[in-house]
């Protein structure tokens, strides 16, 4: 099970956020014998700005510089507060998003770990912009956290299902995050208005709860598996307030789900990432084909 996070790439803003992020990078690592690196974006002054004021480039270089001194000495400390001895340490110049999902493909890593950020004029959380583009693009998984729990113990994970045609990969790399972490795993499918009678869905589940209570059996490593079948308004609301009732510590799900794929990110996953106060471990369509 080692084999499915080598590398992970912790990239942080220096905001509460980013430490609990850690928190969790560290988890993952220690569950599964992987490497962080560790990654800060630092600001880039635009040509314009350079070609506008020329006489102050000398005093732009060295305060950048600065800048990014600053930034290796904090990346350093926090691993030191958090007992992590980091792979590698890497401060990057430019856009964050564009940089993160660069410092994934250098580095080789098989998972981001990033805080949501951001926040709407009337207090409703959103997904910042730069988690935003990196869940859209990246590769590789992308475990989007939260703020307030700063010793993450993750025992229950929770996987929404919609029986779409890609979900077998999906549900398979699930039951592989939980038997990393030593985890339970419910498969929860959503009734919306206007969805399947809950007989029909009991029908579809029964061979996918089989499979897996097989593989836990002959696996022998004693994963609990489940399911559960609820109505509500929207799969979004359902997920959220179902993960809270029954104290789910991470949710997984892909990337993109819905016929549209990408174009509609923001109708289910997003918006679970923006809702949910648990970390969210996003698989992307790719690892899905």
């Amino acid at each position: 099970m080692k084999e499915l996070i080598k590398n992970i790439l912790w990239a942080t803003d220096f905001s509460a956020e980013g430490q609990e992020a850690l928190a969790y990078a560290g988890t993952f690592a220690q569950a599964f014998g992987a490497e962080i690196t560790a990654l800060n974006v630092t600001p880039d002054f635009s040509l314009a700005l350079y070609n506008e004021y020329p006489a102050v480039i000398q005093e732009m270089i060295l305060r950048t510089d600065e800048i990014k001194q600053e930034a290796q000495a904090r990346l350093e400390d926090a691993g030191k507060k958090k007992g992590i001895n980091f792979k590698k340490v890497v401060v990057a110049q430019g856009a964050p998003a564009k940089k993160i999902l660069e410092a994934a493909e250098a580095e080789k890593c098989d998972l981001i770990v990033m805080g949501k950020t951001g926040e709407s004029q009337l207090g409703n959380p959103l997904v910042g912009s730069v988690a935003n583009h990196v869940l859209r693009h990246s590769h590789v998984p992308v475990l989007v956290t939260k703020k307030g729990k700063p010793k993450p113990e993750i025992k229950k994970i929770l996987v929404p299902t919609d029986f779409g045609k890609k979900e077998d990969i999906e549900r398979e790399y699930a039951w592989k995050v939980a038997k990393g972490l030593s985890a339970s795993l419910t498969f929860l499918y959503v009734l919306e208005l206007h969805g399947h009678e809950f007989r029909m869905v009991d029908d579809l589940f029964k061979s996918v709860l089989a499979k897996f209570k097989r593989k836990a059996t002959l696996e022998g490593q004693g994963t609990t598996v489940d399911q559960d079948v609820i109505r509500a308004v929207t799969a979004v609301h359902g997920i959220v307030e179902y993960s809270v009732e029954h104290h789910c510590d991470l949710i997984v799900m892909e990337t993109c789900i819905g016929a549209l794929g990408r174009l509609i990110l923001g109708s289910t996953t997003e918006k679970v990432i923006s809702y949910s106060d648990l970390p969210v471990f996003a698989i992307p369509p790719k690892l899905c084909a």
